[in-house]
């Protein structure tokens, strides 16, 4: 017997034995995983210690967030109780995603759970991180996946593993937008889902382990939580766990307040929710922003922001903030992260360390409160001396690509040896 139910937070309908599905009622509205146990912290290894995901028998090794208390970075923004969860590579501190990034929780429990449901493949569509996840646990977990990105962010990606080992496919007219949609297509037209994004639950609690790891260290929720938020997936699902923990009633009795950054010009969330508005406004999603940003990962013009359970409602629930952080602030909050715990962090990172400092000098939260830090990748300067990483070589598509196209594109790629 299942440990857990998928129930439509809208309408309240329950779903049973599904993949990545949507309620047949409300189009726009997400799904919620419902657990029927109190949360334990004791059942393995890694993210699977945890019972709050949506998998029974977890079929490969996944290791989880290091959570410590800050000392340097605290004392420079004035904070006593500040708390680091870093997700990446640092084994100093216990920490060892080989990718880097908090993605690989996502791309763990989403790969078992669809395993666990019948599907034999998948379909998945990145700015980068995300990428390197799926395509590095699609050879561990053994499951296979089709990865398709944007060219414009094929600088700054990197696989673990040759990208000949891994389908991968290049948009070469287009963005991280345009990349989820002829995502959707393939998936259409090859007969494997399209891994999902926001609608799958699976995703948004493994994302969502973070805050677990959290309170498994500190004993309750914290105050305040701060991320950087491209799609707000991983900002959704932490509130969705902290809603989890607010009922089993043994971490506190308040939701923590989320603080979500994202890298100036392009912040259609945060001059939204500043005008009080659910609906994003156009001209904050013209492609040419995109181009003016340091972090790509953060740049999908599809945010989970309307939708019901999305940003809006998380930053309504918990009386939310949300940050503008240009390149200067995101490059300066690096080096300044680095002087003073010494380790590198990505630029998605540097945004939400530059959202937090602004907060600081600003009195929006207060020295003595509780403040987890959400370090979303880092590491990666200290992998680089370790391992060897790969540039993604692709094939490239054009985000015109005709149906006809596109299935040969499959026979080509997906073809036996």
């Amino acid at each position: 017997m299942s440990h857990f139910t998928i129930r439509c937070r809208k309408c309240g309908k329950e779903l049973k034995d599904v993949y990545c599905a949507f309620c047949e009622h409300c189009d726009n509205a997400l799904l919620l995983t419902e657990y029927s146990d109190p949360l334990r912290n004791d059942l393995g290894e890694g993210i699977w210690k945890f019972n709050w995901l949506p998998v029974h028998t977890p079929s490969f090794s996944q290791p989880g967030t290091v959570v410590y208390r800050s000392e340097w970075l605290a004392r420079h923004c004035g904070l006593d109780n500040l708390y680091i969860a870093f997700n990446g590579y640092w084994p100093e501190r216990g920490a060892f995603l080989h990718t880097c990034t908090f993605k690989e929780f996502e791309a763990a429990v989403v790969l078992q759970n669809a395993r666990e449901n019948g599907v034999k493949g998948l379909i998945v569509a990145s700015a980068g991180n995300t990428a390197r996840a799926f395509a590095h646990l699609s050879i561990v977990s053994k499951f296979p996946v089709l990865i398709v990105v944007p060219m414009m962010c094929l600088m700054e990606m990197w696989y673990l593993e040759s990208s000949s080992m891994v389908p991968t496919l290049a948009v070469g007219d287009g963005d991280y937008s345009d990349a989820i949609d002829v995502a959707k297509r393939i998936a259409a037209i090859s007969g494997f889902p399209f891994e999902g994004g926001v609608r799958n639950v699976a995703k948004r609690d493994g994302l969502g382990s973070t805050i677990l790891e959290a309170v498994s260290v500190i004993g309750r929720m914290p105050d305040h939580y701060f991320q950087a938020v491209g799609s707000g997936t991983g900002g959704i699902g932490v509130w969705e766990m902290c809603e989890r923990l607010l009922r089993d009633g043994r971490f506190g009795d308040r939701l923590p307040r989320l603080h979500l950054a994202q890298n100036s010009p392009f912040v259609p969330m945060v001059h939204a929710w500043e005008q009080g508005s659910r609906k994003l406004f156009d001209e904050d999603l013209r492609p040419e922003l995109i181009g003016q940003i340091s972090t790509r990962v953060l740049s999908t013009r599809y945010p989970a922001y309307s939708i019901q359970g999305g940003v809006f409602d998380a930053l309504t629930a918990t009386s939310g903030k949300m940050y503008g952080v240009t390149n200067r602030e995101v490059f300066e909050s690096m080096e300044i992260f680095s002087n003073l715990e010494g380790v590198d962090i990505v630029a998605a990172s540097g945004v939400a360390v530059g959202a937090l400092i602004q907060a600081a000098r600003s009195g929006k939260i207060s020295p003595r409160e509780t403040v987890l830090l959400n370090i979303t990748g880092g590491g990666e300067v200290i992998l680089g001396r370790e391992r060897k990483r790969y540039n993604v070589e692709p094939m490239f598509l054009s985000k015109k690509i005709t149906d006809k196209e596109i299935d040969e594109t499959l026979c080509s790629i997906l073809k036996p040896n």
